[in-house]
């Protein structure tokens, strides 16, 4: 393996659950200072997607370079399996560093024999357990990880540690109680924060501040040893329950939030679970019987008065994250690597705050919730102070990462190297595909866009949504029963078979006729 230049370091910063309308540089309704820098610094990808809307399955195809349906941890609740190819592996195969600070997610909140889980209660805090365990884990060498969002019962792990190191003794009376503490709640001092919305959790306990201290900490670690790192920074917000500690939770005014908004009859045109999320207690069961719990089926009624308020929650959860991540960006800067460091900062998948009607993530693949934020700079490389449109999809993730350092790609992924997209703003792939499957029966939908058109099909369903970006951006008319759009709808239908079958790995070239 030749290099002519000296190898990046890598550094992924992602949060859970964000919008991709939450950058300063495109509202100026939300405050992110660091992010907006790294905008100016880098290049703004407008058409990024998420080959999943839910945690793991994206997660796991980010080190992986695989979609959820090649990657088997292909819903919530399920287990990526470790002897699964991932690209950590291949980086310390190169002589890099590799860590993991933050949410990890690639294993389910329960364990089975043949599907064990560390990310379980009651593990999560056997803190012996986790004094010791720093990795090997999924390809990174070392991990500092925690599951919970916010006031979450299942915090533990590798935060709890550090918070009870800080001087928290009694981190727990911080967060909900765990349902198998044979304590009585009522016996317990717990402040109900995600209800309050503000969290009595002093900020420098909080997570956010935790996933930055340790992330420095490791950049510092691969500086000392004088290896090159790749390293995942995984922020927990702005994930719900809705609640930050002060000055955060009052940093915006609820009546200057403007959440999205149902339009009338919106609905009456898409498949029967988008008006079913409009009703009081909406029975999904009646669509899905064997699919078990499905995020978003259930009803999505809030009050405008509500949603501000919650809105203003999540930008404050955000300008937090920002300003941790300017501290590891600031890091950088200060150890001289700012450089020779590429940095990506995105999600994992989006969230709805009202529009269509609908709150958190669901079962509807609007833009709201495919649709991420997405920078990337890397000084000398990718143009700063850029917005490019080519389509992205953080399946590629991988594979460019692994271009980036001039290590080769192996065939068993199937997302595309973005390098020149990254570099040169010349598109290298014109679509997109997202993956949702919840279970055995109809809840099993898949999305394909491409520069201008979107279109959703359904495993067990005739029916399916069909829109178009340009003349329709906020998804309001659904075209797949239009009678003038049955042609258009053909043709996008091929596009999504022949976009499928480009998906299929190849794990080695064909060296002989037979």
């Amino acid at each position: 393996m030749s290099r002519a230049v000296k190898q990046p370091n890598i550094l992924l910063i992602t949060s859970d659950q964000q919008h991709f309308s939450t950058l300063g540089a495109i509202n100026d309704r939300i405050s992110t200072p660091s992010l907006d820098m790294l905008c100016r610094q880098g290049t703004r990808f407008d058409r990024a997607y998420c080959p999943n809307p839910t945690c793991t399955p994206t997660r796991a195809s980010v080190i992986t370079g695989m979609y959820p349906s090649q990657h088997g941890a292909w819903t919530l609740g399920t287990k990526l399996f470790e002897d699964v190819p991932v690209v950590g592996d291949l980086f310390s195969k190169a002589g890099y560093f590799t860590c993991l600070v933050g949410k990890a997610h690639f294993q389910p909140l329960a364990s089975r024999p043949g599907m064990e889980s560390l990310e379980c209660q009651p593990i999560l805090r056997d803190l012996d357990f986790w004094r010791k365990f720093h990795g090997p884990w999924y390809g990174f060498e070392h991990v500092e990880t925690a599951r919970m969002h916010a006031d979450e019962s299942h915090a533990g792990q590798h935060y709890a540690i550090w918070m009870e190191e800080k001087g928290l003794k009694n981190w727990k009376d911080f967060f909900q109680p765990w349902p198998s503490d044979p304590k009585k709640i009522d016996k317990r001092r717990h402040y109900f924060e995600s209800v309050k919305r503000i969290w009595s959790l002093p900020e420098e306990f909080h997570y956010s501040v935790w996933t930055a201290e340790r992330t420095i900490a490791q950049i510092d670690r691969a500086a000392a040893e004088g290896r090159p790192f790749f390293c995942w920074s995984s922020f927990h917000d702005p994930h719900p329950p809705y609640t930050v500690p002060q000055p955060w939770a009052s940093m915006y005014d609820p009546a200057n939030m403007v959440p999205g908004s149902l339009m009338s009859d919106e609905h009456d045109g898409n498949p029967v679970h988008f008006g079913m999320t409009q009703r009081e207690s909406p029975d999904f069961r009646s669509l899905w019987p064997d699919d078990g719990a499905i995020h978003g089926a259930h009803s999505h009624l809030h009050t405008v008065e509500e949603l501000q308020k919650d809105m203003a929650v999540y930008y404050g959860m955000v300008s937090l994250m920002d300003k941790q991540i300017g501290r590891i960006l600031q890091r950088l800067e200060q150890a001289g690597q700012a450089d020779n460091t590429l940095v990506v900062f995105t999600t994992d998948h989006g969230h709805f705050l009202g529009q269509h009607g609908l709150i958190a993530k669901a079962i509807h693949h609007y833009e709201d919730l495919l649709r991420i934020p997405f920078i990337v700079r890397w000084p000398g490389s990718v143009p700063a102070g850029a917005v490019s449109r080519t389509i992205q999809n953080l399946v590629d993730l991988a594979p460019t990462f692994l271009s980036a350092a001039a290590i080769d790609i192996p065939g068993c992924m199937t997302g595309v190297d973005q390098r020149t997209a990254w570099c040169q703003d010349k598109p290298v792939r014109n679509w997109s595909i997202t993956e949702n499957h919840h279970g055995t029966h109809v809840c099993n939908m898949r999305t394909y866009v491409d520069e201008r058109y979107k279109i959703t099909v359904y495993a067990r369903w005739d029916d399916g949504e069909l829109f178009d970006l340009q003349e329709d951006p906020g998804e309001v008319c659904n075209l797949w029963k239009n009678p003038q759009a049955q042609e258009l709808k053909k043709r996008l239908l091929l596009k999504f078979m022949q976009a499928t079958m480009a998906c299929e790995p190849i794990p080695m070239p064909r060296i002989a006729g037979a």
